[in-house]
């Protein structure tokens, strides 16, 4: 097997592609700042058959997001062994962004109005979703389920905890529902390793997210909003 390598520089440098961003709400267009394309070439010199070379292609790329301006690195790799459809001709493109993100998923906005320990549970959560590790992601949830619950001084288990929260009427009945269901699906990830699919941890994030903005979030800024007392009659 000979194996030949080939490397080019900047070849796509000032290219516009469509990428997730990590600041702005879903794609936008991001141009190639500076790029690094490679060709590798396994040859079988002892059962060569003319154009059976098989051919992977690797394309290295600083991009910049053309609205918010912020820089990622995007790794994008193909063979011509590995084809998107039958009789199609065209190689199936396998894309990787640094840092890692959910497709129109940019994370709470206003953080610094958490308390502190559920600011670093819910960044260390998003982290384990946005790269994959699902496993850590639902354990995750769970311990931002009961950090809440500590944080507002609820007593007993998890499951009692998260029901003294409805009666005090920090968490209507449809929510605490709703969090029996992420406590169960982190239960699951804790005691029996079990992986949750993306999709379903990505919903309980949206879950939890909307419960954040709702215990800590909204509360805050309506601080700053006139009480009866100071509007003029």
């Amino acid at each position: 097997m000979t194996i030949k390598e080939s490397q080019t520089l900047n070849e796509k440098q000032g290219q516009e592609i469509e990428v997730s961003c990590l600041r702005c709400d879903g794609e936008t267009c991001h141009k190639v700042l500076f790029s690094v394309e490679q060709t590798r070439e396994e040859v079988d010199e002892f059962n060569f058959v003319p154009g059976d070379s098989i051919f992977t292609w690797y394309d290295y790329q600083i991009i910049q997001c053309q609205g918010c301006k912020t820089i990622s690195f995007r790794q994008t790799s193909s063979s011509n062994e590995d084809y998107f459809a039958e009789f199609s001709g065209e190689c199936y493109v396998y894309e990787t962004i640094y840092p890692s993100r959910i497709k129109d998923k940019k994370g709470l906005e206003k953080l610094h109005l958490l308390p502190l320990q559920i600011q670093d549970i819910y960044t260390e959560t998003l982290r384990a979703l946005n790269n994959g590790y699902l496993i850590l992601a639902g354990i995750g949830l769970r311990a931002l389920v009961e950090s809440v619950c500590n944080e507002k001084s609820a007593e007993g288990r998890l499951i009692g905890k998260i029901d003294n929260l409805k009666e005090n009427h920090i968490l209507t009945p449809a929510n605490a529902e709703i969090l029996h269901k992420i406590r169960t699906l982190g239960n699951d990830a804790a005691h029996k390793v079990k992986k949750h699919k993306k999709d379903e941890l990505e919903l309980a994030m949206n879950v939890v997210e909307h419960l954040l903005t709702d215990v800590y979030i909204l509360p805050q800024q309506a601080k700053i909003l006139p009480t009866p007392a100071d509007k003029k009659l």
